[in-house]
């Protein structure tokens, strides 16, 4: 049974007390729920539907706690029903009922874990958009690990999630990276503001090499031509270096093209005739303050010009018109004011703020020996996504930047990720899911199959295992509503932690001429359930599952 069934029986029986005992049903609230105890030994899962509706009903929350565990105790699939405290019961399942969570995910397989609570919802997922003057740094190689994990957990909860990378290619930041081309091509020093590292130097040759020309242009055509042609070969390099790091994206989305096509000028109109935008001092400014902003910000400045958040303006205007219900940033530590004016654009607009979400994720820094490691060769002081994919490979580079939650900077030991011990979170889950498939080989040499007499799956660890799996699907759902893929990542440790522990204690395969029986396939059934709910929780993390190692 698993906790979603059980919630549905422990409301089912509430609804039942309630209507035997002529007391309100109103009373009882909608989402009842059932959780495991910290403490095993209180039981399997544990509700406090008393406590959250005695009240209301009118009656002191242990007798409605008692007549509930009463209720409880006489259904099919309870063991017992036991009251605590001031009015929690904490449930014990029968080992039959309890196994069933196996039966549950052979069926469902790579289903297991999903859900429709999102599904008709349409999700804008913007993450890493670095500038494309650079190969992309270590605080956005986090980004791209945990966006695309996100992405993958909103998905498998039935959203339809577009992933979208936002190519600053306006402004002045590529003008300076246009500049440090042309010097690195003609040997000149880089310029005040420009960017340094072997990259630049090598981009630049290949430009050359592609139109040996370009060096003669004149000055402005010069310029246009390694500005376009530079950011299209750094653009080139990062979708290289991103797929192979296993994040794609469905749509790169242009800023220059806002400004290029009007949308800019169309959308800033558009909120100048709401009277949302109000002028002031000869410049035009968004009131960001009623959002929470510690000031206005302008948008069209004194001179005519446009602001930075001009851009915004019209990027957040096209998306909605592209039909997104929801449109997420995950923006850097640098960007913590972005989350109310991005919502103060929406309401200018008058959308609800809510149908902006703004992650902000800190820092990364790499260590070693306990000290930081400045490793780059292409990019001078800074780590990219190619230096640490080739330090610790991708699977590990993914998890390790995955497991921990963005809100939090991260230092990640490099020693501890290139180790094979069970220190090594990435390492310890794999080899649970390695050693399950050498397991299911085995089983197949001795002609076990499994099968369902999941009665006799009665050992506490055997126990621990089950509880363990049927937790996964609210794992999911939690780390999506919440966007927080962490919540996967480390359930599936505490899953290998359980897996490893049945293992040591309970035997699965026949020794010498032992007969097989029914609990040695009943077994392999719970092997095969944990062994398919690591390769699902791992396939959200974008990280692979080993069948060797």
């Amino acid at each position: 049974m698993n906790p979603d069934v059980l919630a549905e029986l422990v409301r089912d029986v509430a609804r039942d007390v309630l209507t035997e005992r002529a007391l309100d049903l109103s009373a009882l609230p909608d989402d009842v729920g059932v959780e495991r105890p910290r403490n095993p030994e209180h039981g399997d899962y544990a509700t406090n539907v008393a406590l959250r509706t005695a009240k209301k009903a009118g009656v002191p929350p242990r007798d409605l706690a008692t007549w509930l565990a009463e209720a409880l105790a006489a259904r099919d699939g309870i063991a017992a029903a036991e009251i605590a405290g001031p009015g929690f019961i904490n449930l014990r399942l029968a080992a039959d009922a309890q196994g069933a969570v196996v039966g549950d995910v052979l069926a469902a397989g790579t289903a297991f874990g999903t859900g429709d609570e999102l599904a008709g919802t349409k999700l804008n997922l913007e993450f890493v958009s670095a500038n494309p003057t650079g190969p992309v740094h270590l605080g956005g190689t986090r980004w791209a690990a945990v966006g695309d994990a996100l992405g993958r957990v909103l998905a498998a909860r039935g959203a339809d999630v577009t992933r979208e990378y936002y190519v600053n290619d306006a402004g002045a930041q590529i003008d300076h990276f246009a500049s440090s081309l042309i010097a690195a091509a003609t040997g000149a020093p880089t310029p005040e503001n420009g960017y340094g590292g072997a990259y630049v130097g090598e981009i630049a040759q290949r430009l050359v090499d592609a139109d040996p020309g370009v060096l003669d242009l004149p000055e402005a055509q010069r310029h246009q031509a390694f500005r376009d042609r530079g950011v299209a070969l750094m653009l080139e390099e990062m979708r290289s270096s991103l797929h192979e790091f296993g994040t794609d994206f469905d749509v790169w989305f242009s800023e220059l093209s806002l400004h290029a096509s009007g949308a800019v000028e169309e959308s800033v109109q558009q909120l100048k005739d709401s009277g949302a935008l109000y002028e002031k001092d000869g410049a035009w400014w968004l009131r960001s303050t009623e959002q929470g902003d510690d000031k206005d910000r302008v948008v069209i400045k004194s001179d005519g010009t446009p602001a930075y958040i001009a851009g915004d303006i019209a990027y957040l205007r096209d998306k909605r018109a592209r039909g997104f219900d929801r449109c997420i940033y995950m923006l850097g530590a640098d960007h913590h004011g972005y989350t109310v004016r991005l919502k103060a654009v929406a309401a200018a607009f008058g959308d609800d703020p809510s149908v902006v979400e703004v992650l902000i994720g800190q820092m990364v820094n790499l260590v070693r020996g306990g000290e930081p490691v400045r490793m780059s060769k292409r990019a001078g002081t800074i780590v990219t996504l190619e230096d640490f994919v080739e330090a610790v490979g991708v699977d590990a580079a993914r998890y390790s930047l995955v497991r921990s939650s963005v809100d939090s900077s991260l230092d990640v030991d490099l020693d501890v990720i290139s180790r094979q011990t069970s220190d090594n979170p990435v390492f310890y889950v794999q080899y649970a899911h390695a050693r399950l498939s050498s397991l299911a080989r085995n089983a197949a040499d001795l002609g076990l199959t499994p099968g369902d007499a999941y009665g006799l799956l009665e050992h506490p660890r055997e126990g621990d295992l089950i509880r363990t799996l049927g937790g996964f699907p609210d794992v999911v759902r939690s780390a999506a509503e919440l966007r927080e893929p962490h919540r996967v990542a480390r359930y599936l440790e505490t899953l290998a932690s359980a897996y490893h522990k049945f293992y040591d204690a309970c035997r699965v395969l026949p020794m010498g001429d032992e007969e097989i029986s029914d609990l040695h396939r009943a077994r392999l059934a719970l092997c095969v359930a944990a062994r398919q709910v690591l390769a699902n929780g791992l396939a959200l993390m974008g990280v692979s599952a080993p069948e060797r190692m």
